[in-house]
């Protein structure tokens, strides 16, 4: 799967290609937006009570994916009119140590809207997009204990929860 074109101002992906963060930044730039913030998610070598992690699967719900992530773009340009471009990209997968499994990144007027959008799309992509990851090391693999009920981005806006 390829990172497809951005539609308008919103760039939503799922892909097992490695993540071009310049891309991202370089795509979201834009002559009104003073301020860019860029977000990447990379695997480290390590995850709860787990050393040396190698690399890690994802697997999605494709389907429910770029749905979701569409609804999240939306829901940040409810919460902040004056953004931009959003970028919200997520591999699918093997990710190698190192490598970015997810990409956020949004431009704005200002710096403040900026960083608010970027942290509210990367927490509601964790709570609401059906994403799973299973770590790998040496001596095994398991599927991440840090993992959470998946909700849809409606159910979170109404609880008032952005983080």
């Amino acid at each position: 799967m390829t990172i497809d074109a951005p539609h308008a101002d919103d760039w939503v992906a799922l892909t097992d290609e490695v993540l071009d963060v310049g891309l991202a930044t370089d795509w979201v730039t834009r002559p009104g937006c003073g301020a860019i913030v860029a977000f990447s998610g990379v695997v480290r070598d390590h995850a709860d009570g787990t050393v040396d992690v190698t690399h890690i699967d994802y697997e999605a719900w494709s389907e429910q994916v770029l749905p979701r992530l569409g609804d999240i773009a939306a829901d940040m340009r409810r919460r902040w009119p004056d953004l931009g471009r959003i970028v919200l990209w997520h591999r699918d997968g093997v990710v190698h140590l190192g490598e970015s499994s997810v990409v956020v990144a949004v431009s704005a007027p200002h710096r403040g809207e900026a960083f608010d959008a970027a942290e509210h799309g990367i927490d509601t992509l964790k709570a609401t997009v059906p994403i799973w990851k299973k770590e790998h090391w040496p001596g095994g693999a398991t599927w991440a204990r840090a993992t959470q009920p998946i909700t849809d981005v409606d159910d979170l806006a109404t609880d008032g929860v952005t983080r």
